[in-house]
């Protein structure tokens, strides 16, 4: 199958209601280009900065993506992700997520933010633990300045069964929806499901999914 034929495909396996973004890290800017033409994707992520400054230009005519990082995301980074980037999915500490907001502030700019949670322990992810979330989401609240915290994102680790991963996306999904009851901050988006997992994270309530492999077949 080509894009075209996968990406149709992956529509008719998600509720209309489910956001699809392309992961192009792995594809240069004409596969972004052909992907944006032949399909209804309008969100594209990338996970590294270099990368996606080298594609935007080329593609800057094409005005109505939304371009999302999903990559681990350095300090010193900060400020040109902020610019570059209308959703961050993986902000990963409290720390990180005050420079975030201090940084779009001055910059008067509002950005979309999910926040990186381990659903399960994993020392090859980055992400606050279920405790540490929850301790820290008082200090969390404050950080709306110019950032509107809109959800959490996960990523899980390799090797689970379908079950195991239904219960991962679960504890996620139900962590949401406890944060959200007990707070300002309304968590609705929750973006869950890589090419691996994206059936189960659905079926978890998944609102994105990321996908890369099963998109390009990589």
């Amino acid at each position: 199958m080509n894009i075209a034929e996968r990406v149709a495909q992956i529509y008719r396996e998600i509720p209309a209601n489910v956001r699809l973004i392309a992961v192009t890290k792995q594809v240069d800017a004409q596969q972004i280009r052909q992907t944006y033409n032949q399909t209804k994707i309008r969100d594209f992520a990338e996970n590294r900065l270099q990368s996606a400054l080298e594609k935007k230009p080329v593609l800057q005519d094409l005005s109505d993506i939304c371009w999302h990082f999903i990559g681990h995301l350095q300090s010193n980074k900060a400020k040109k992700v902020i610019q570059e980037f209308e959703w961050i999915h993986s902000v990963d500490n409290l720390a990180l997520l005050q420079q975030l907001d201090k940084i779009a502030l001055q910059n008067n700019l509002q950005r979309s933010i999910c926040l990186q949670v381990k659903a399960l322990s994993d020392p090859n992810k980055f992400g606050w633990t279920i405790n540490q979330l929850q301790q820290e989401f008082a200090e969390i609240e404050k950080c709306q300045k110019s950032l509107s915290i809109r959800g959490l994102m996960t990523i899980l680790p390799i090797g689970l069964s379908s079950e195991q991963k239904i219960a991962a996306f679960s504890t996620i999904r139900d962590l949401a929806k406890s944060l959200s009851a007990s707070s300002t901050v309304t968590l609705d988006q929750l973006s869950m499901g890589m090419s691996g997992d994206y059936k189960e994270a659905v079926a978890c309530s998944a609102t994105m999914i990321r996908l890369g492999q099963a998109i390009y077949s990589l």
